[in-house]
């Protein structure tokens, strides 16, 4: 009976963690902590060391006004910053876009990723 009520038990808490885990990841403190220190996400425009992120999820790739970006991203020019183009960059960018200047490696994690792009789309609406 021990073990059963222990079984039970633990698979509450196994259901109740897992489904909560991806949303209990906060995009905009994720942003902050890895991003920031290259990026700005506001309405002015101006960059920092990388280009500005207001608007980037339905923009063209390499297309911010004012930045001049790497061979390895220019080579992606004509194509969009889709979730999905977005997810592939944010894994591992020099993967995305060999000989791109930016030197962070990338997060692991597809809920982290999954955070940033939600917040990256939701700080323009």
């Amino acid at each position: 009976m021990r073990i059963l009520g222990f079984a039970v038990a633990a698979a509450l808490f196994a259901g109740m963690a897992a489904p909560g885990a991806a949303a209990d990841i906060d995009g905009a403190k994720l942003f902050k902590k890895k991003c920031t220190t290259c990026h700005r996400l506001d309405e002015t425009g101006k960059k920092k060391v990388g280009p500005n992120l207001w608007g980037v999820v339905g923009r063209p790739i390499a297309s911010a006004p004012g930045f001049k970006y790497s061979k390895g991203l220019g080579r992606h020019k004509g194509k969009t910053w889709t979730e999905e183009n977005l997810d592939a960059w944010l894994t591992k960018p020099r993967a995305f876009a060999k000989g791109t200047r930016m030197a962070f490696p990338g997060f692991r994690k597809a809920e982290q990723r999954a955070a940033v792009i939600a917040y990256l789309r939701s700080a323009v609406e």
